[in-house]
């Protein structure tokens, strides 16, 4: 199988488009199939050796470690965190599983730490002791934008003795030849990560309203304010579990290639399955109004007709699997074509409703770029 040159050039017309009208200061994108990148391109202001930042498509790569761990049974989805985690079972969280961290059902989706206490392991695990429960873990979905990785990457720390960066290092990207991937950049090593920038306006209250029935609209945790705060040196070294990673589009495309292929047998029990087919968590989203469709770290397109609200388009299989991240980046692999897909831009679009529709048209021209006109 190979990629369909007229809908190639079509889809870089389009990919241009928000370019050259300066919507955005610059993209990148990575075609990934057999296990190669089949195609690349930097568009706007940086170059094919770029990184950018890309936010929750950071979790993906903590699903990736966790289920190494998994694999090699010193800690399971099973567990009660607490039971690894001295302390985390204050105020009421001692029935909270590590799998209800990774569907994002364990009960605390805007529990705060903030770059006030990044600075230290000490702070970190103080305030995750805590935090208080929102809800009885298991009983629902809500998107947890970094909390559950917060803790995830304590665990990682604890079972594997090293941060989530560091495993992320060890463990997926050295194995792989991905020297552009990170979680965790020290400041003298950041000069090729683009700089975010904020763009657009927010939507007026028309189009709020047009859209949701209402005329406002609550971003929660990720604002733009936070997202632009990852221009900040320390941000950036921190390597926050939940949205710090930093990659070109190509070397994040090989790894989603990976999870196709297991190269080397980095995922070496059923995990890397699990992981990317099976479907753990159906809960309603209270945003999107429509089924989580989580796996244990990932989402799933699913057969619902939904998957471009789960950052995928309109045109994968119901077996894709990825994981999208705010600002617009967009990242998946489709075992149906073999195909996977990475789009990164360092463009803060404040116009959130553009965005979706941005996100929704380039994947789902991706998704069909081997196929026949």
């Amino acid at each position: 199988m190979s990629l369909n040159p007229d809908r190639l050039e079509v889809f870089r017309t389009r990919l241009a488009q928000e370019i050259e009208s300066e919507v955005l200061p610059s993209c990148q994108v990575a075609v990934g199939l057999d296990g190669e990148v089949v195609w690349s391109e930097t568009f706007g202001d940086a170059t094919d050796e770029t990184r950018y930042v890309f936010f929750s498509c950071t979790k993906a790569l903590i699903a990736g470690v966790m289920w190494q761990l998994f694999d090699e049974g010193s800690i399971s989805p099973d567990d009660l965190v607490a039971d690894h985690f001295a302390g985390f079972g204050a105020n009421d969280k001692g029935a909270v599983t590590v799998g209800q961290l990774m569907t994002h059902t364990s009960g605390f989706p805007r529990a705060p730490l903030g770059p006030n206490l990044w600075g230290t392991r000490e702070a970190r695990q103080s305030a995750m002791r805590g935090w208080r429960l929102s809800w009885e873990p298991g009983t629902q979905f809500e998107y947890h934008p970094t909390s559950a990785h917060w803790v995830l990457g304590e665990l990682i720390n604890i079972i594997d003795g090293r941060t989530a960066g560091e495993s992320i290092a060890a463990r997926i990207a050295e194995p792989l030849g991905l020297s552009k991937l990170a979680l965790g950049v020290p400041a003298d090593a950041q000069g090729d990560i683009a700089t975010l920038v904020d763009v657009g306006a927010f939507p007026s209250a028309a189009e709020l309203e047009a859209v949701f029935g209402v005329p406002d609209y609550d971003l929660g945790e990720v604002t733009p304010e936070v997202l632009l705060g990852f221009n900040l040196p320390e941000g950036r070294a921190i390597g926050v579990p939940g949205g710090g990673g930093v990659s070109t589009a190509t070397d994040l495309a090989l790894y989603y290639q990976a999870l196709l292929h297991n190269p080397n047998g980095l995922w070496t029990g059923p995990w890397l399955a699990d992981g990317t087919a099976n479907v753990r968590n159906m809960f309603p989203d209270p945003v999107l109004r429509t089924p989580a469709s989580r796996s244990l770290g990932l989402v799933i397109a699913n057969n619902d007709g939904r998957s471009h609200l789960r950052g995928m388009g309109h045109t994968v299989s119901p077996t894709a699997f990825g994981h999208n991240g705010a600002g617009g980046q967009i990242a998946w692999a489709d075992p149906e074509t073999g195909l996977s897909f990475v789009y990164l831009t360092n463009g803060i679009d404040r116009n959130f409703l553009r965005e979706s529709r941005r996100v929704s048209g380039i994947a789902s021209r991706a998704a069909l770029l081997t196929a026949e006109p």
